[in-house]
């Protein structure tokens, strides 16, 4: 299983993010490296987030803006 992020403006569109992510083995691991970094990547024009397991969206898109 491979859990990987999408980042994207909040119109959806996909950006490269700040932070070049990896593939994780876990949920967890990758909503823990998303607890660590999001400032970066809120800084680098990532406004939303989509996570998804070996291509099959599970959640978002999240806003990375704490109002959101």
């Amino acid at each position: 299983m491979a859990w990987t992020w999408r980042f994207e403006t909040a119109d959806g569109t996909e950006v490269q993010p700040a932070v070049e992510p990896e593939e994780f083995t876990t949920q967890g691991d990758a909503e823990s490296w998303l607890g660590e970094v999001w400032k970066d990547l809120l800084e680098g024009g990532a406004e939303q987030v989509v996570l998804s397991e070996d291509g099959t969206k599970v959640y978002g898109p999240m806003s990375l803006r704490a109002d959101g």
